[in-house]
């Protein structure tokens, strides 16, 4: 019996096929004619293209049979192609599905002219329906709620009878696929794609059209028996349905086509008998029940009230309505409150500013006393060497004092020899006072004081000052790069010469560990605006981990110092707006230590006279 319908289809098809040729070639000769009487039809593939076009064949027949004067074509597409289709105007009618019909109706201006009436219902207004089919094996799945945290094939999200339908009923137990309960897996188009997933066992259930599963029993496709409907309603005795029943499919004729031509179709669609599953056409079923669903669910024309929703609102906008609250709260708060905020603050903002001016009094006094310390730190490290120096002159004066005393005993003292041992003893005296007042300028507590000085008269200072307080101290060799334009800086004389000295002592320290007798080398040069300072020495040189450390307080290489010099000479450059820091030279062993301070800016007509 299937062989023999199998032949008769083909017949048909290779009919159809032929007389389609022919009508393409009496449309070639008849030109304008042909054209004009040409009527193009698509329908919805939702088993595929072969498919559809044995489902659709006894239509098309049927209005060819009827319009004998017009050319059907027929163009078998999925939903998306429809659209575009509609939109493109390359249709004249639109066979399709109800959800699909109510989205183009309010998107592409179609008019449905009839209504599909089925094997299960002659009532064109409950044909269309959806069935969930799980293996019959699966005895955990006997209601549509058992669905919940499982997977749930479909064909598409935009399938009515293969998804929208089945979503509607899940929502009616409290179950949303788009939050995943459950969680909804997609095959595509053809519909078969889902039963082969449920088998395979790839999703737990299935989504199929209302009464495929029944046809692919008939047919043998699927066992009888292997697969079971989830929560079948009483609404046929023919075929199990999940969900409720829907109005059928929809023949709609495009917003472009003449209405002649829609009642020639519409009255040939009348006509046409039950074809061999039962399906006809009817006069317009009410979508009213479709368009209820799609408002439900809130896809197809009623999206957007995806966009009114307050979950939906809140999602998307709750950022901006926080801000907004919190704003207007601010503003309600400034707004009562906003004499007595101004008045507390004011209050508090002068109690800071009295601290702020207190501790920055404490903070100078402490960093001058640190640096008079560290004066007292030198001095108290060289004061073996001071003594020794002062010595000199204080045995002088007692030798001369003591010659004097004898040669007058002996009565032998002149006028030359007593007027020789007076200026000799004044000389010594001058020399012995010269050196305690050095050392009382340098540690004596004063005032900073910012003033122009010459940087190479500073060094002389300086190093004048080390040869004073150190009578075997190694030479200081200055190299002066600077232009008379470049050698003024701002600066209080005695913190730079505190640096001066400071850097001096510990180059003589670290020759003097290593054994050598080199010169300690100046170097006086301009860095952009500044004047940069750099003293070498030629000992052993630090290590890398060391020189990291230099500058920290307390810390120090020698066994008897204390670890503030350098830390002391860091923080008066930096309150001179300049940096202080070490690096090894790259020609040879020891440390430089090299700062900058900030230069006075002369015209530079002035730096061509010379300086006063």
């Amino acid at each position: 019996m299937c062989d023999s319908a199998n032949i008769v289809s083909m017949r048909y098809s290779l009919l159809g096929r032929a007389c389609r040729i022919l009508l393409v070639l009496l449309a070639v000769g008849a030109g304008t004619l042909a054209s004009a009487s040409e009527v193009r039809l698509g329908v919805l593939a939702w088993l595929g293209s072969e498919e559809a076009e044995v489902e659709w064949r006894p239509l098309v027949h049927g209005l060819q049979r009827s319009l004998p004067n017009e050319h059907i074509v027929v163009r078998h597409l999925d939903l998306a192609q429809i659209t575009a289709a509609l939109a493109a105007h390359e249709l004249d009618f639109v066979v399709t599905n109800p959800g699909h019909y109510v989205t183009l109706e309010a998107e592409s201006g179609i008019t449905r002219i009839a209504t599909q009436v089925g094997e299960m219902q002659q009532d064109p207004a409950h044909v269309v329906g959806s069935a969930v089919v799980v293996l019959d094996s699966r005895h955990d799945l006997n209601r549509l709620q058992d669905l919940q945290g499982h997977t749930l094939a479909a064909v598409s999200a935009d399938a009515f009878g293969g998804y929208q339908l089945i979503w509607g009923e899940l929502m009616q137990w409290g179950l949303d696929p788009e939050r995943g309960y459950p969680r909804p897996l997609f095959t595509g188009f053809p519909m078969s794609r889902v039963l082969d997933t449920v088998l395979a066992g790839t999703a737990d259930a299935g989504v199929l059209r209302t009464c495929l599963l029944e046809r692919l029993e008939r047919d043998g496709s699927v066992p009888k028996g292997r697969l079971r409907v989830l929560s079948p309603q009483a609404q046929s005795a023919t075929c199990r349905s999940t969900s409720r029943l829907y109005p059928g499919w929809a023949f709609a004729a495009a917003s472009g086509t003449p209405p002649e031509l829609t009642r020639k179709v519409l009255f040939a669609l009348l006509s046409l008998p039950p074809d061999a599953n039962g399906q006809a056409w009817t006069v317009p079923a009410d979508y009213h029940p479709v368009h209820e669903l799609f408002r439900q669910l809130q896809i197809g024309p009623y999206a957007f009230l995806r966009e009114t929703r307050w979950a939906y609102l809140a999602h998307r906008y709750w950022p901006w309505a926080a801000g907004l609250a919190i704003l207007l709260v601010l503003w309600g708060f400034y707004t009562l409150h906003v004499e007595h905020l101004v008045q507390r603050r004011t209050r508090e903002l002068t109690a800071v500013l009295a601290e702020r001016q207190s501790l920055e009094e404490r903070v100078r006094s402490g960093q001058q006393q640190m640096e008079h310390l560290s004066r007292l730190s030198i001095l108290g490290e060289l004061a073996g060497t001071l003594a020794h120096e002062l010595n000199q002159p204080l045995a002088a004066i007692g030798n001369y004092a003591r010659s004097l005393l004898r040669r007058q005993e002996r009565g032998k003292l002149s006028d030359e020899a007593l007027r020789q041992a007076a200026e000799e003893i004044a000389n010594e005296s001058e020399r012995a006072a010269g050196i305690l007042g050095g050392i009382r300028s340098f540690a004596r507590k004063r005032n900073i004081v910012r003033e122009a000085r010459d940087i190479a008269d500073l060094v002389g200072e300086a190093s004048g000052l080390l040869r004073g307080m150190l009578p075997r101290a190694p030479v200081v060799e200055v190299h002066d790069h600077l232009s008379p334009g470049q050698r003024l800086v701002l600066v209080d004389p005695l913190q730079i010469q505190q640096v001066l000295l400071n850097l001096l002592k510990n180059a003589c320290d670290a020759q003097r560990a290593a054994g050598s007798d080199e010169c300690i080398e100046v170097h006086l040069q301009a860095d952009g605006d500044r004047c940069a300072v750099a003293v070498r020495d030629h000992g052993t040189g630090l290590t890398a981990e060391l020189q990291a450390h230099l500058f920290e307080a307390f810390f120090t290489t020698k066994p008897d110092g204390l670890g503030l010099g350098l830390s002391i000479c860091k923080t008066i450059i930096e309150a001179h707006g300049g940096a202080l820091h070490a690096e090894a030279p790259a020609d040879g062993k020891g440390i430089v230590f090299r700062f900058t301070v900030e230069r006075v800016k002369i015209p530079p007509a002035a730096a061509d006279s010379p300086l006063p």
